[in-house]
């Protein structure tokens, strides 16, 4: 008995790093190994420990891989503020907006596949959006007055557009009160549709801000983009993006809700902080949802977003799958916005210094912007402070995960500059 006992706590600790290795989202180094100083890595921790003993964000998860590697992975604070549960790196976030970058991925899977083609009008699947009309909205800060009315666009709406959020659609919810575009998304109810294909319908029946192809506008043209992908595939949009993404990918905790036994592991917002928030963003993700939101619908990990990034990263493959070709990541991650001579409309979200393609955001410039980078990285964030991007000059895949609203896009950049000074070969 004693020798059985012996080989097996022996087999134990043989075993033991290959368990811990399958457990990680990707192969595990030293920072030192990858040309990062862990010295200088930790003060990243040090950051976000401070965010946390401050009382500014409840807790966060982040991991930085490298060459492939995954070198850091921390978790910080509570999960559930409200019930002290500590945070760990398996949490489960509302991720919003990185969201599209997977929707985006697949939309282009099919293109690949000549199933779907950028410069096709969205008609073609959806003929609710056959003549769309453009509002011409007039309004008088001094005196309150406004004035509308709509004029037939001059073109369609081409699936590029949609990829690229030139598709003069907009977000209801960030538009001023005196905004009649603003207004009627407002009063559609566009969050409470019963189906994507009603929420498409809904959209459809609303005027358009821009003219298409003009103007870089935020917009719900992702959420339309996953129902061009469903009539494109012949399949619902949570059934194409689990089989074609999530599943090859090994993300098994990403889905478009929190399912019963995993509930415990959602990240929370500190108690009161819902006031931060849209009220129609403040969704019920327990729960299988009305329809799957192509822009804002997923809930993922760190470590599943890691695997979905460092894909990215690999031009199109991970562990010996590929999703996509790596001509067509390129062209993805390029910028489709001033090449094409678009405007930036009233709030550029990618920020100074960088474009948009077809998902991201992308660096054309080594300066101009408040956080460091390389030309030809990319990004997207979500709305309750969710992060990832990709440095493919670098080999560098960063995630970073929070449920805060209104801090998100200071500690984006912390955690950018924290990131970024640790490179040091």
């Amino acid at each position: 008995m004693h020798r059985r006992a012996l080989l097996t706590l022996i087999c134990l600790a043989l075993l033991g790093p290959i368990l811990n290795a399958s457990a990680a989202p990707l192969p595990e180094a030293r920072p030192e190994d990858v040309g990062l100083s862990s010295q200088r890595l930790e003060r990243l921790g040090t950051m976000i420990q401070q965010a946390v003993d401050s009382g500014e964000i409840p807790g966060a998860v982040v991991m930085v891989a490298r060459k492939g590697r995954l070198v850091y992975q921390r978790a910080f604070g509570t999960q559930d503020p409200a019930h002290g549960v500590a945070m760990k790196t398996d949490a489960i976030f509302r991720i919003f907006s990185m969201t599209k970058p997977v929707v985006s991925v697949g939309a282009m899977m099919l293109v690949e596949e000549g199933r779907l083609g950028l410069h096709e009008p969205i008609s073609k699947y959806l003929p609710e959006f056959k003549d769309m009309k453009i509002a011409v909205e007039g309004y008088d800060a001094a005196t309150g007055a406004s004035s509308f009315t709509t004029v037939p666009a001059r073109r369609p709406i081409t699936v590029q557009d949609l990829l690229r959020h030139t598709a003069g659609l907009t977000y209801g919810v960030f538009l001023p009160r005196h905004s009649q575009v603003g207004n009627l998304y407002r009063e559609a109810k566009v969050f409470s549709a019963p189906s994507l294909e009603e929420f498409s319908r809904t959209i459809a029946r609303l005027p358009l801000r821009s003219e298409p192809g003009t103007t870089w506008e935020y917009s719900h043209a992702t959420d339309i983009l996953g129902r061009v992908v469903e009539v494109a595939s012949g399949m619902p949009l949570d059934r194409f993006v689990s089989e074609r993404i999530l599943q090859p990918l090994k993300m098994t905790d990403t889905g478009w809700y929190v399912p019963q036994d995993k509930v415990s592991r959602l990240a929370q917002p500190l108690p009161g902080r819902e006031k931060d928030w849209f009220p129609e963003l403040l969704l019920d993700w327990t729960r299988p949802p009305a329809f799957f939101a192509g822009g804002h619908g997923l809930v993922s990990t760190v470590g599943d977003y890691l695997r979905f990034a460092q894909m990215l990263a690999n031009g199109g493959v991970l562990d010996g799958v590929r999703l996509l070709g790596p001509k067509t990541l390129a062209y993805m991650t390029s910028d489709h916005v001033f090449t094409a001579d678009i405007g930036k409309g009233p709030n550029w979200l990618p920020g100074p210094g960088y474009g948009f393609g077809l998902g991201f955001g992308t660096r054309t410039a080594a300066g101009g912007s408040s956080w460091n980078g390389s030309v030809g990285d990319f990004y997207w964030g979500g709305y309750a402070g969710t992060y990832f991007w990709v440095d493919p000059e670098e080999e560098l895949v960063p995630v970073f995960m929070m449920q805060e609203v209104a801090r998100r896009n200071h500690y984006r950049a912390l955690v950018r500059n924290a990131v970024y000074q640790a490179i040091v070969d």
